[in-house]
């Protein structure tokens, strides 16, 4: 299965858009950085739980085709077990499973601000029978990118 999934630039908090058979989530906010500074933030698995809240541990390599091993604050008891589908530096990652894959996407728009948005979309066949018990994601989703959005500024105030 392949799914697309149109990234938006616009700053936006996290909103949830349901259907029977799925759920995406998004959010878009601007960054004043520069996209290395943010990609290198994305891409380096070892370094997430330090500066992202929602996240306790990766394991593995964040390069195209490589697989991943992902806990989060959402669910401490369980580890995702994901595959890097998509990886166009400074521009597109992606990564997922057979129920989901989530998307981040920067977009340069120019005067070293970058519009970093994410995107997860989870779902199938049999999603209406799994689907209460995955929780929102709306307020991680938030903090996730106020995270990347406070690290990077950071970094860049010390250049």
């Amino acid at each position: 299965m392949v799914t697309t999934i149109k990234a938006t630039a616009q700053n936006t908090p996290a909103t949830t858009v349901k259907t029977t058979f799925h759920r995406q989530t998004s959010v878009s906010i601007d960054i004043h950085a520069d996209t290395k500074v943010i990609w290198a933030l994305l891409t380096n698995a070892q370094d997430y739980p330090r500066w992202n809240t929602t996240i306790t541990a990766i394991e593995g390599e964040i390069k195209l085709g490589k697989k991943i091993k992902l806990k989060s604050t959402l669910d401490t008891k369980r580890t995702f077990k994901l595959k890097v589908k998509k990886f166009e530096p400074a521009k597109q990652l992606s990564w997922g499973d057979g129920k989901g894959i989530r998307v981040y996407t920067l977009t340069d728009k120019g005067n070293g601000v970058v519009n970093f948005s994410m995107i997860e979309k989870i779902g199938g066949l049999m999603f209406p029978m799994y689907a209460k018990y995955i929780p929102s994601f709306d307020a991680s989703f938030n903090t996730f990118a106020n995270d990347l959005k406070k690290e990077a500024e950071m970094i860049m105030k010390t250049k």
